[in-house]
């Protein structure tokens, strides 16, 4: 195990930028579902549980 750092920043309502040791990207937010500048497709099932689609 390392070290890892991520850091996140709002920057309106459902848009996020987040920062890690990887690199930076966006992320907006509609209800439970989330989209990543990266392509990432997530949705939230509820109580600590995600599907992501790509």
């Amino acid at each position: 195990m390392g070290l890892l750092f991520r850091r996140s920043k709002k920057l309106g309502r459902g848009v996020r930028l987040n920062v890690t040791g990887r690199g930076v990207s966006a992320s907006a937010r509609k209800g439970p579902i989330s989209v990543s500048s990266k392509g990432r497709v997530t949705i939230r099932l509820g109580k600590g549980f995600s599907f992501r689609l790509f």
